[in-house]
């Protein structure tokens, strides 16, 4: 793999029909829609609800999409758990198909542990996967994981894995971290891609590599202008339209606002559908999340129903 993603990356809906299992069909458009728009795909991140998806509805997952002409170079597929085999099998299989990277969370049900267990963790997928393993970029989201990707476990995991450690998301919200990442590491080939488009015009002169934002689900090709014209006279313009429709869905729960649109703009009511624990956007609530967006001028055109 010699060209990596950067710009803006979808942590890619996951939609599910009425027996709460994934609908493959949906997710293919979806993803394609995105690719249409200059958007790369994390499959299986955080607002894809990863963690509620087994090992063998992820690999089925990707599989679908290569069938559905979605190109494997698009794709960073999440293959972060907390059992080690099922880590290295996602990992494998991402590897395998030559996807462009993947993304892969610590470890996250116990907590407070060191960054030499951290370090082995990584260390045990790549050695297990061997040869070819894909670009492996860190996913850094301290308030969801409780198990922080600090600096000196990037400097040891970059001295010891230099052509496979790729880079990171930093999820944490906290633009010092996202800037300590990309000070200390992005000279070294290090892509660090902050959560929030929110943070392009900041990263982008500094050295970043673009974002993986839940809302490219929703305003890929908003946010794709603000990533391509970061330099421009426009970008504080750009930056503030784009920032616009992300706090609306910010207030808001973010996944089930994001299908609930989706759901609106398809025509589908079986996009509103999330799998437990997570619980779908009450009517009310929807149809405020609709008319704020509206009177920011939001629209998702020529999005497949």
């Amino acid at each position: 793999m010699t060209n990596r993603l950067r710009g803006v990356i979808a942590p890619v809906l996951t939609p599910f029909d009425d027996r709460l299992e994934p609908d493959v069909g949906r997710f293919i458009a979806h993803s394609r829609w995105l690719v249409d728009r200059h958007a790369g795909l994390a499959i299986f991140g955080t607002n894809s609800e990863a963690a509620s998806l087994s090992v063998a509805e992820r690999l089925a997952l990707t599989d679908a999409l290569l069938e559905g002409g979605v190109p494997a170079a698009k794709l960073m597929p999440g293959t972060g758990a907390c059992a080690l085999p099922d880590a290295v099998a996602l990992t494998r299989h991402a590897s395998r198909i030559d996807a462009a990277g993947v993304l892969v969370l610590p470890p996250f049900y116990f907590k407070g542990v060191s960054d030499d267990g951290v370090f082995a963790y990584y260390a045990e997928i790549i050695e297990r996967v061997g040869s070819g393993c894909a670009p492996l970029y860190l996913y850094h989201i301290p308030q969801m994981s409780q198990v922080p990707i600090t600096l000196g476990l990037i400097e040891r995991l970059l001295k010891r894995y230099p052509g496979v450690i790729a880079g990171a998301k930093d999820s944490s919200g906290d633009w010092r971290n996202a800037k300590a990442m990309i000070d200390h590491f992005a000279a070294a080939g290090f892509d660090v891609f902050p959560a929030s488009e929110s943070l392009l015009s900041q990263a982008m002169p500094i050295g970043g590599a673009g974002c993986i934002s839940a809302t490219v689900n929703m305003n890929p090709v908003g946010i794709h202008r603000v990533f391509q014209g970061w330099q421009s006279a426009e970008t504080p313009a750009l930056q503030a339209k784009a920032d616009a429709v992300r706090k609306i869905f910010q207030a808001t729960p973010m996944i089930p606002a994001m299908k609930h649109v989706v759901s609106h703009f398809s025509g589908h009511a079986s996009w509103r559908t999330v799998r437990p624990p997570l619980v779908a956007l009450d009517e009310a609530a929807g149809r405020d999340v609709l008319a704020q967006l509206d009177a920011a001028g939001f629209d998702m055109p020529n999005y497949p129903r």
